[in-house]
């Protein structure tokens, strides 16, 4: 039977001559700031000061011990080399690597001594394929372009630039004899009810005469099959499978998958994993409208509701299982059921797709290509179809994963960035996108559909952004326009859009210790990597708050309070346009340091208020309203498979807190689907003094339980939309009174005046405190408890110095 033992201890990092420990999986950035060499990169500026470590060689060495085993071939497997390498045993050169996204294997039969992998710069080797194969334009300065590495480790507009080397996942010893199994390819289908799940399989041998036999189980069924030569497939049939559905539309059944290699009776391999029942397709055919871009799981068309994902530490092998998990169930607990794999990362590791595989998480995987022209040349070509053969394998029993994406925004670069002057005729990746990857994916992997980017428009008679056509990036808005411009516009699919805000407080403060925090003082403007991204911020923020001078608490709460709005004005119209619009991805769900920047949960994990605006956003059922037909139309959106019917209460109310006019109007909405009505006119606000409330009515009382951004009634359990017909900074706001007290679990707040936008900044009441809630509109006597988890001293005091809410221009 074939044996692996891990060769993750023993190492050592080579340092101006002196070994310091190393750990494996890692990277010589941890290594080092483990041996107390560099300083924090995350903190204050200190990324500039590790700057020269990614423009060194490295080597990592350690004994390959002899061992006698008895088997016939023995095997030193590394799962991943960060980036440029060459691997010595005894002095003897085993290989050269060049791309971080594949897995390697050397003979070491019979072999053992010292054993050393020595790092090339990854700069020198990007400028040594510069030289061979000549400039591509990008969107950024550094070389990314140029080898197969995490792109974002170069930096980004939201990460530091922290070129990495190292051994950064698992390295083991293979022993065996006879034969191994070397590739499992799992097609997982539902044919008429039956699930079936056919393995192509390709082994190994030692001894090329010796009789082989497959036996795979899945389900309680089992199928066997001869070995022809080095390959064969096996096919289970399980009746009656239970279907994996992404969550909100059913349960993620989940089947153990176990093949074993046979010869004669003694079992010389096994393969293990599990799989999930499902169809996926993607809807791109052309209506009225243009040209669509619908996912469709089990025969169930999706409105996606969708996060960007980019890698959740710039140093990737310090990501756990644990922190795989605890971010997606973030991801899931704020409604999310697609995660889109961003292509200036990585190919995350098995732990990822685990998580999503069992929470319901859709996965749309990028191919690692990003903002850049990428040659088409050797020794690009070769390692770009090997990595993409490799890693499609790899992935296919997860059922989670329903999309192979070409590359992020390279089409749409070509067309608007000036490349396509500059490259004049030059390789720039096309044929990779649409050449090798389709065909790649088409090969090996044809039970999931392949779009050649995002965006893209479907073919080049019409523009790679078109929102009309296929996926759009919305980025217009934010760099130049007012977050209302998105109700401009009904694309066909919404891949990113975002806004900006800082991190919390908490995180500012353990970043940046000492500073005396300012929009503009030194860590502050380090931490923001966006070209004038604080230009930015400032501008979206004149638009619609008076923003008092030298106040940097009020600042920073009314950024992330703009983030929270920004975000939910597109969400709102996008999902209220149903079919037409069939998903948004929010950029983005995560950080890799500690940064301002558009992520919803900030580099040390603690979730900001678009977070919470997500659960509201996201969740089956949404009441908005929105400027239509020359007036106001209330929209309730209903994405649960079961018809909604409800009562739902308009009030026109005066910002003092008198109701100027009601009505109640009953609502009926099908399942997986929008229900429209214009309010009456009477009840439209006018001026500035009034806005309109829409709640579902539950019951009676005056208690707000609620999630996300204004969504509580103070009805019970209701839903509620508000909408103001200015902007804050021209609403005369009433100066905000309430009452706080401690509550088991948390604190109750009660109003008595109009209270927009309340928040508990839980991170001021200690590092560990989290807030169950973000931003939650009262009117004069409603009251809400917000709960609070990690607060070691609960004190009513404490509460409101760390409340914030909208008040009068100063």
């Amino acid at each position: 039977m074939l044996e692996a033992s891990p060769l993750d201890d023993g190492w050592n990092l080579r340092h101006e001559g002196t070994p310091l420990p190393a750990r494996v999986p890692g990277c010589v950035h941890t290594d080092l700031l483990a041996a107390g060499v560099i300083p924090d990169p995350f903190l204050g500026l200190g990324e500039r000061e590790v700057a020269w470590v990614g423009r060194r060689e490295w080597t990592y060495e350690r004994e390959l011990p002899a061992v006698r085993s008895g088997h016939e071939q023995t095997d030193l497997v590394f799962d991943g080399l960060d980036t440029v390498a060459e691997i010595t045993l005894n002095g003897r050169l085993l290989g050269r690597v060049r791309n971080m996204h594949r897995s390697y294997r050397f003979d070491v039969t019979g072999l053992d001594g010292p054993l050393a992998v020595r790092f090339v710069s990854a700069y020198a080797e990007a400028e040594a394929v510069r030289g061979k194969v000549g400039d591509r334009p990008a969107a950024y300065t550094e070389p990314y372009q140029y080898l197969r590495k995490m792109a974002c480790s170069f930096g980004w507009d939201w990460g530091p630039t922290l070129v990495t080397a190292g051994i950064w996942r698992p390295v083991r010893v293979e022993r065996w004899s006879t034969a191994r199994l070397a590739r499992v390819r799992p097609l997982v289908t539902v044919e008429q009810g039956i699930g079936v799940v056919e393995l192509r399989v390709d082994v190994e041998r030692t001894r090329v005469e010796a009789g082989l036999t497959l036996e795979a189980r899945v389900g309680g069924r089992s199928a066997r099959a001869e070995v022809t030569g080095t390959s064969a497939t096996v096919r289970v049939e399980v009746p009656d499978a239970e279907l994996w559905w992404p969550r909100g539309y059913g349960e993620q059944a989940l089947y153990d998958v176990e093949l074993t290699l046979h010869h004669g009776s003694a079992p010389l391999d096994v393969w293990r994993r599990r799989v999930g029942f499902r169809s996926v397709g993607l809807d791109t055919s052309a209506d009225a409208h243009g040209t669509g871009f619908t996912l469709v799981v089990n025969g169930e068309r999706l409105f996606v509701r969708g996060v960007n994902w980019i890698p959740d530490d710039v140093f990737p092998s310090r990501v756990t299982r644990a922190r795989y998990r605890e971010r997606l169930g973030q991801a899931a607990g704020a409604g999310v059921d697609l995660v889109r794999v961003w292509g200036g990362g990585i190919y995350e590791s098995e732990d990822f797709y685990d998580a999503c595989d069992e929470l319901g998480l859709l996965v749309w995987q990028d191919f690692p290509f990003a903002c850049a022209a990428y040659p088409e040349e050797q020794p690009l070509r070769g390692e770009v179809e090997a990595e993409a053969r490799e890693n499609v394998v790899r992935l296919m029993p997860h059922p989670s994963l329903v999309l192979w994406n070409g590359n992020n925004e390279n089409l749409w670069g070509f067309r608007d960035w000036g490349w396509e002057e500059r490259l004049d005729g030059d390789s720039w990746g096309e044929g990779y996108y649409l050449g090798v990857l389709p065909r790649v994916v088409g090969e090996l992997d044809p039970t999931r559909p392949y779009t050649p980017g995002s965006p893209w428009s479907g073919s080049w008679e019409h523009h790679p952004n078109d929102p009309a056509h296929g996926t759009h990036h919305s980025w217009e808005v934010w760099n130049r326009q007012d977050y209302a411009d998105y109700r401009s516009e009904v694309p066909r699919f919404v891949a990113e859009f975002g806004w900006q805000a800082p991190p919390a407080h908490a995180t500012l403060r353990r970043a940046l210790p000492g500073e005396a925090l300012a929009a503009d003082s030194p860590g502050m403007l380090h931490h923001q990597k966006a070209e004038d991204g604080n230009g930015k911020l400032a501008r979206g923020l004149a638009r619609h708050f008076a923003v008092p001078e030298g106040d940097f608490d009020r600042w920073h709460y009314l950024t992330q309070v703009n983030q929270a709005r920004a975000v939910a004005t597109g969400i709102e119209h996008w999902r209220s346009r149903w079919p037409v619009c069939a998903g948004t991805i929010v950029w983005q769900l995560n950080d890799c340091w500690p940064v301002t920047s558009w992520a919803a949960i900030d580099g040390d994990g603690r979730e900001k208020p678009l977070y919470h605006e997500l659960r509201r956003l996201y969740a089956d059922r949404l009441l908005t309203l929105q400027v239509r037909y020359e007036g106001l139309a209330l929209a309730a959106v209903n994405q649960s498979g079961e018809p909604w019917a409800a009562t739902v209460s308009l009030r026109r109310v005066s910002v003092e807190g008198g109701v100027i006019g009601a009505a109640d109007v009953e609502l009926t909405v099908g399942a997986r689907a929008v229900g429209e009505m214009r309010v009456p006119a009477e009840l439209e606000p006018a001026g500035a003094k009034e806005f309109l409330v829409a709640d579902t009515v539950a019951g009676a009382g005056g208690s707000l339980r609620s999630t996300g951004s204004g969504t509580g009634s103070g009805r019970g359990e209701g839903l509620r939309a508000v909408h103001f017909p200015v902007a804050d900074r021209d609403i005369p706001y009433p100066r905000p009174r309430f009452e706080v007290t401690v509550a088991p679990g948390g604190v109750t707040v009660t109003a008595h005046t109009l209270v927009r936008d309340l928040l508990l900044q839980a991170d001021r009441l200690g590092p560990h405190a989290r807030a169950d809630r973000g931003l939650v509109t009262l009117l004069p006597g409603e009251r809400v408890t917000i709960g609070v988890e990690g607060w070691e001293t609960p004190d009513a005091a404490a509460a409101r110095a760390a409340l914030y809410c909208q008040e009068p221009a100063r």
